[in-house]
């Protein structure tokens, strides 16, 4: 067993290394090279049409709001596979790479992506950010309860009595549902349909309706001392860890298909296979194993990434590390311990070392 003795800084950097969390850049939209970065979005914008090239030159602000929905997905992504052999690595030549092809990892992070997009855009609608779109119209909007005979749009909660009524800001998620389809819908090859195009398309908008169908309903009392005469309810959008977590169970359930005679529809592979729903993510390559390093499928390889020696799923040494076996290492290093007040205004704390084992894979 080897002893490293690490300071504070080496250890940041050294999980830095392990866990990178920094987007750097994506292969963005169907296929379009694009930094993440409004500014260089807007720059190629001779590669982006119609709606995409109007936004660049008129509302930049919504294009920002863009970019950082796609840091959002890329970050899930990253989250969500942290245990995988294939962790949504943030390199550009090898992330750019898994978007090449249409295998499981590559539908995910497409989903995930136009769900970003769509969270963001719509984040920002409600706190005030943009000046296209603001709060939720409730005025044309009909309750989920039996309507009371109120023209006021308000209702009475079952059992309880209780009035409500549509209020508050709540989240316009049509708007970023729209601007996410804008940028994230680009079509590839105009007037010609392909097996990829439709697989991309597909799971753009799987990732899009895991906000738009799973928005919540949060509502406010109203009331003398405390009673709840009135409700003013609003819709809010689910936390995105929630799409993330939805996003992963339709990854592991994932359908694979081809394209039909007709070049405009996607079919099943293998027999007694349901047609996929709109919700669920679609591929037509079987992924490589992501064991070793491999340039041309955008793996990184498993040699040096921490496995859990104890642990039989994913995340256990054995299936992570590809049965090559894992070595164990020991940091050791110095953190703040036994911190206490001091009248006024001092924080005093002793220095204690800390011992943190690691397994690595071989």
């Amino acid at each position: 067993m080897t002893v490293i003795r690490l300071s504070r800084i080496q250890l940041a950097l050294f999980f830095i290394l392990l866990c990178p969390v920094n987007i750097i850049g994506l292969w963005w939209a169907v296929g379009s090279p694009l930094v993440m970065d409004p500014n260089s979005i807007c720059r190629k914008a001779k590669r982006l049409a119609g709606k995409q090239a109007e936004l660049c030159q008129t509302q930049p602000e919504i294009v920002s709001e863009v970019a950082k929905g796609a840091r959002l997905g890329v970050r899930e992504c990253q989250y969500q596979f942290r245990y995988r052999r294939w962790n949504c690595t943030s390199h550009n030549k090898y992330f750019g790479k898994i978007l090449q092809q249409d295998i499981r990892e590559t539908a995910f992070v497409y989903a995930i992506t136009a769900a970003g997009v769509t969270h963001a855009v719509t984040q920002a609608c409600s706190m005030g950010d943009l000046l296209q779109c603001g709060c939720e119209a409730t005025r044309n909007r009909a309750p989920p309860r039996p309507l009371s005979p109120s023209p006021s749009s308000s209702s009475s909660a079952p059992g309880d009595g209780v009035k409500w009524e549509w209020g508050g800001c709540g989240d316009d998620v049509e708007f970023g549902y729209e601007k996410s389809k804008q940028f994230m819908d680009a079509k590839r090859r105009r007037g010609k349909s392909d097996i990829r195009t439709l697989i991309d398309l597909h799971n753009n908008e799987a990732g899009r309706l895991a906000v738009k169908l799973y928005m919540r309903t949060e509502c406010k009392c109203h009331g003398l001392s405390g009673s709840c005469t009135l409700r003013t309810c609003w819709k809010k959008m689910p936390h995105f860890r929630e799409v993330g977590d939805r996003l992963l169970e339709r990854f592991n359930g994932a359908s694979k298909v081809m394209g039909g005679n007709d070049g405009k529809t996607l079919i099943p592979v293998g027999q007694n296979i349901k047609p996929p729903d709109k919700q669920d993510l679609i591929y037509s390559d079987e992924s490589p194993d992501f064991c070793l390093a491999n340039r041309k499928t955008g793996s990184l390889g498993t040699r040096g990434r921490m496995c859990n020696s104890t642990a039989m799923d994913i995340s256990g040494c054995d299936l992570l590390c590809c049965e090559r076996g894992y070595r164990e290492e020991t940091l050791v290093f110095e953190e703040n311990c036994l911190c206490r007040f001091h009248w006024c205004c001092v924080v005093q704390c002793k220095k204690c070392l800390v011992r943190k084992e690691l397994s690595l894979c071989h």
